[in-house]
């Protein structure tokens, strides 16, 4: 059996909806790097963590913080990639403005290079007359995305090498999130 893999996105359509604005420590001061949740990889804990309010309305069981993007998840949802795929995400607890009920910033930990250029709609890669010779190889636009799922091992959830906003998860816990009613959260197959 294949396995199938979605694209856990947030769902904008949700009405009177929140926002959040980037993760700071307690007293309220921006952490040094708000990117590296994007980074696909273990990091150091980062200590109590807040998340401020951008525009207050519903909370969501999931969603992205400002402008880095840290993915924040419910308890609930939490205690699915704790179950399900402890080995590829780390959970870090964080305040958010104006809750009492618990939520997490979900580190993804894993990176596999698995997109499959020939089969997404678009895959452009940075090349060598773009001026940008930290970036080459890594890919510019990404459109229709597709992953060769024969490159997946293990992992069940993951970021993609060369593109790390998307966060991959396999079908089990999209469907565990889905059982346990995560508000906030979008999935397209990949």
């Amino acid at each position: 059996m294949v396995r199938r893999y979605f694209d856990l996105k947030i769902d904008v359509y949700v009405k009177g909806r929140w926002y959040l604005s980037e993760p700071t420590d307690l007293s309220g001061r921006q952490i040094d790097d708000i990117w590296q949740f994007l980074d696909g990889r273990r990091i150091a804990d980062p200590g109590p963590l807040s998340i401020p309010l951008s525009r207050p309305g519903k909370a969501l069981d999931i969603d992205f913080a400002g402008a880095g993007q840290a993915p924040i998840v419910k308890a609930s949802s939490a205690n699915v990639f704790r179950a399900l795929a402890p080995n590829d995400v780390q959970l870090f607890p964080v305040k958010i403005e104006g809750q009492a009920e618990p939520f997490f910033l979900l580190n993804v930990a894993r990176t596999v290079r698995a997109i499959d250029d020939a089969a997404c709609e678009e895959a452009r890669r940075w090349a060598p007359e773009d001026d940008e010779p930290e970036k080459i190889g890594q890919y510019h636009v990404v459109s229709g995305l597709r992953i060769d799922k024969a490159k997946v091992e293990s992992e069940r959830v993951f970021r993609l090498w060369g593109w790390a906003s998307p966060i991959i998860i396999d079908e089990e816990i999209k469907e565990e999130l889905e059982r346990v009613g995560a508000s906030g959260a979008r999935f397209d197959e990949v």
